[in-house]
């Protein structure tokens, strides 16, 4: 068995002395794990780095073994947030997500096409929070979790819609949720339309699609998300904080 992909790395964990376990979110395999002799080495080290892009080829005896890797680097997106500690966060906080919930070995297409323009939004200039947002509701609904912000639940308005019910993942409209907003999670106006987002509305995104990725990773893998997202949402709060 034997195919060539190209696939950005979501972790390479170290096996032996020298080689490593590594798992790649490939365009066309989906997330797709092998051995890399070597991989766990000094010359290797930042070709597997979380988030970088590569071009692998992929072998085994059967479909149904581990295989091997031989990894070349197309587009080394770590080493470019190095400096940035925020957009760093980020990335390693989606590639944590993604090797956390993804099936393994299932075709992923449109997972692999939304992190690479994640990827590419992080690496440019400008605002990149309402774009993380988005992506992980993105996300959700190719997990089997989507949100229906279309309208209320229980009115069908579509106006005024500010809550989203934390079990059904259906937006509330002020009114309707009003005697229940305690229990509610708020809707940034962002996701409605293409307007600007604040940082509380940013952090209040998160802490929606949050709720609902770690529903889905309790659900299915019996666990919670990565450390790696509630450090990245921490470290925004701080800087926003201080900011203000």
């Amino acid at each position: 068995m034997e195919w060539s992909d190209e696939g950005f790395v979501l972790s390479a964990r170290r096996h032996g002395e020298n080689a490593a376990i590594v798992s790649l979110l490939t365009r066309d395999h989906g997330r797709h794990a092998g051995f890399v002799h070597g991989g766990a080495g000094r010359r290797a080290r930042g070709v597997y780095q979380a988030g970088n892009l590569v071009q692998a080829r992929w072998r085994a005896r059967l479909s149904e073994h581990l295989g091997a890797y031989q990894c070349e680097l197309a587009q080394a997106y770590a080493a470019a947030f190095l400096s940035e500690r925020l957009r760093l966060l980020a990335l390693t906080a989606a590639v944590a997500t993604l090797d956390r919930l993804i099936p393994e070995r299932e075709p992923q297409p449109r997972v692999f096409e939304e992190f690479r323009g994640l990827v590419e939004g992080l690496a440019a200039d400008g605002d990149w929070h309402a774009g993380l947002v988005r992506w992980e509701l993105a996300l959700l609904g190719h997990l089997g979790y989507g949100l229906d912000l279309s309208q209320c639940a229980a009115t069908g308005a579509t106006e005024a819609l500010v809550y989203v019910s934390p079990r059904s993942g259906s937006a509330v409209s002020a009114e309707a949720g009003r005697p229940w907003r305690a229990k509610l999670l708020r809707l940034p106006p962002f996701l409605r339309s293409c307007g600007p987002a604040g940082m509380s509305d940013i952090v209040d995104g998160l802490a929606l699609t949050g709720h609902f990725l770690e529903r889905c990773a309790r659900e299915t893998l019996g666990e919670g998300l990565p450390p790696a997202r509630a450090q990245m949402i921490d470290a925004l709060r701080r800087d926003a904080a201080v900011s203000a």
